[in-house]
């Protein structure tokens, strides 16, 4: 989880708004969803629904960019024709979330607001080696493989207990 929020005295602060800022930058002309819920009394976020509800907007994203602390964008459908389509919100905190490919976004102008921006789906990162050097041990009911391809430049550590081992190993043809 990143996260940036305003005033912050966190020395990591202006360099988690370039991560967001990235991300957010990132996603142009992909589609997105734009889910604004409001925050419990209790200020519980772990009671927030965030199962598609009617109000929930799905659009392909353009021009997505932050200036300063602000995110600004539009929608694809805007984007040529009227030049007072771009919006905005001006966040008090931010936490992204890579793993689930989600922002939330809590504005300055509302404080018992939260918006998630989130892609309709979690976009893994693919690699292929082919025919790499193949290392492997066991250490504490683990067992580690190591795969490297020296013409590539690429090595992939993958720690698999006992469990996913067996899985392997299954899908392994004889």
């Amino acid at each position: 989880m990143i996260i940036w929020q305003a005033y912050s005295n966190n020395p990591n602060n202006a360099d988690n708004l370039a991560k967001i800022g990235q991300w957010w930058q990132d996603l142009n002309d992909k589609e997105v969803i734009f889910a604004h819920r409001p925050i419990p009394a209790n200020g519980n976020l772990g009671d927030i629904d965030w199962n598609h509800q009617k109000f929930d907007e799905k659009f392909v994203i353009c021009k997505a960019q932050i200036r300063g602390i602000t995110l600004y964008w539009q929608k694809s459908a805007e984007k040529s024709a009227d030049r007072n389509t771009e919006r905005n919100l001006t966040p008090r905190r931010l936490e992204l979330d890579r793993e689930s490919q989600q922002l939330d976004i809590y504005p300055q102008s509302q404080d018992r607001l939260v918006v998630r921006v989130s892609t309709p789906e979690i976009a893994y990162q693919s690699v292929e080696l082919e025919n790499p050097l193949i290392v492997g041990t066991s250490v504490e009911n683990k067992c580690i493989l190591l795969l490297r391809d020296r013409i590539a430049k690429v090595q992939v550590k993958v720690t698999l207990n006992a469990e996913s081992l067996a899985q392997l190993l299954e899908n392994l043809p004889q």
